[in-house]
């Protein structure tokens, strides 16, 4: 089990502070442009001791999600990307299946929820959106973004196995649906189906701990479930589940979270896990805008998630 991080802002100081607090790998979207500029990418990241292993968000496919016209172009311009990640060494993508238009992407209705000391966090209720209208465009039925995941899958899953590259499906967020909008991975038994649609090493799954717990998931019973489908991991927790929960510190939600560790330890994963959204630290460190993403926060977590691996690790032996 390897620690990740992503670097907000993404600089020569975050790289250092990645380093001193004892990650290995840094997780990033992909730069625009050619392919020089994902090597000069990973060349920096590199430089600085650490491993550039985890693209998050490859490109927009709302297109495919939606069965537009243009999702096949736009398939052949991921089907690129992959050949881009696995000619540069770079194994593994984690992406989704939601539309990222306003209101049904990731979607919260607060980010100064009050947490320990003051510190904010983001939270969700499904009430507060209760009487909010359809988003035009993006209206569809589930069986419908089904068949176009399917669709896209065997396009794509291809080029992933011969680029040497693995698929990790991150969870809906919220995991439910919204706004006309119907949003498939937000089961357990979804996931399920998701990596028999087309079976194979390259079509797996981000294990969100978060959305998981978001969806009332048994997190320990649920890792071992995918045991062999899990290629990427984001840490975190939550309190409540949907329609209304709140993001925590992550030694203040409701897992038990060396549990959940020492299932990582005992089903072999051996990939990158990284501390997803983080507490805001406001008046104590943070600036700007309360992301979940910045570093101040992550200093806690990297810590937390060093000692739950080397108390899991150690049972496990």
């Amino acid at each position: 089990m390897r620690i990740g991080l992503v670097l907000q802002p993404f600089s020569e100081q975050s790289l250092q502070l990645a380093a001193q607090l004892g990650a290995t790998d840094v997780v990033a979207g992909m730069p625009a442009g050619d392919f020089d500029e994902l090597v000069r990418l990973k060349s920096r990241v590199e430089d600085a001791g650490l491993s550039l292993s985890v693209i998050e968000g490859l490109m927009s496919i709302d297109e495919v999600v939606l069965g537009d016209g243009g999702r096949d172009a736009c398939i052949k311009e991921f089907q690129q990307g992959l050949r881009k990640m696995g000619a540069a060494g770079i194994p593994t993508l984690c992406y989704n299946f939601m539309v990222w238009r306003p209101g049904v992407g990731v979607v919260r209705t607060s980010y100064t929820t009050r947490e320990r000391g003051g510190s904010w966090v983001s939270s969700f209720d499904a009430d507060l959106l209760a009487q909010a209208p359809e988003i035009p465009g993006a209206t569809i039925e589930e069986e419908r973004v089904w068949e176009n995941l399917e669709y896209f899958l065997k396009a794509v899953i291809p080029v992933a196995e011969e680029a040497g590259v693995k698929l990790a499906m991150h969870p809906d967020d919220p995991p439910m649906s919204l706004r006309g909008q119907a949003r498939i991975m937000s089961t357990p038994d979804n996931f399920e189906r998701l990596v028999n649609l087309v079976k194979s090493p390259s079509n797996g799954l981000t294990f969100c701990q978060g959305c998981f717990s978001e969806m009332g998931a048994d997190i320990p019973a649920t890792i071992r479930r995918f045991a062999d489908d899990i290629h990427f991991v984001h840490f975190r927790d939550v309190q409540g589940q949907v329609p209304k929960f709140s993001e925590s510190w992550h030694d203040n939600g409701k897992t038990d979270m060396l549990s959940a560790m020492q299932a990582y330890a005992d089903v072999g994963f051996s990939g990158v896990m990284r501390p997803d959204h983080a507490p805001f630290l406001h008046g104590a460190g943070d600036d700007g805008e309360p992301t979940g993403y910045t570093m101040t926060g992550k200093i806690f977590a990297v810590g937390y998630m060093h000692g739950l691996r080397e108390a899991a690790l150690k049972d496990a032996s």
